[in-house]
């Protein structure tokens, strides 16, 4: 190695470097990462009764496309539950999805519903929740199979408002974001 090399290998070294840490800042947290935030997340609790949500569907830009509002009622018999959800979109548009729950213990969850393929997972840890599924999602007269990655956090202690923050993808490639504040009576 000539002295004159030395500061492109260190440039090309520094650029490496710069390139793994941007793909490090790209993959998910865990869950586990939040298993000390409080108030803990329990599925089976916040998802019981009656509440409303109120969120955005944003593009690749962050533009915001759709608005909307969810009426959502849990109920649950045991370790199994039942949430309903009806949307009812700033166009006037409505739509229901019923999502049938499965509590496995240790913060792991199961749910299907009608739209979504297969059978969603999720895993909670403290006051986080991931919940990962593929939604059959009709666009322009056809269906897409779009997958969400949906992050839930509970943010305070009298457990009535938790966020959601979900990242829509196809192929892998990020199609937008879709952003609910949940609230309970």
């Amino acid at each position: 190695m000539t002295p004159q090399s030395l500061p492109l290998r260190r440039a090309a070294g520094a650029g490496l470097l710069g390139a793994l840490l941007m793909l490090a800042g790209c993959a998910s947290p865990a869950v586990e990462q939040y298993a000390a935030e409080q108030p803990r997340l329990l599925l089976r609790e916040y998802f019981d009764g009656p509440m409303t949500a109120h969120g955005v569907f944003t593009d690749r830009s962050g533009q915001v496309v759709r608005r909307f509002t969810v009426k959502l009622v849990g109920r649950w018999n045991g370790p199994e539950g039942v949430l309903e959800e009806d949307f009812f979109y700033s166009d006037g548009k409505t739509e229901r999805r019923v999502w049938r729950l499965t509590d496995h213990g240790g913060g792991r969850y199961t749910g299907r519903a009608d739209d979504v393929v297969g059978e969603a997972r999720g895993q909670a840890a403290g006051n986080a929740l991931r919940w990962q599924y593929t939604l059959a999602l009709p666009v322009d007269g056809r269906v897409w199979e779009v997958q969400f990655d949906d992050w839930m956090y509970l943010m305070d202690a009298e457990r009535k408002v938790m966020l959601n923050k979900a990242t829509m993808s196809k192929f892998g490639i990020r199609l937008g974001e879709v952003t609910l504040a949940f609230h309970k009576p």
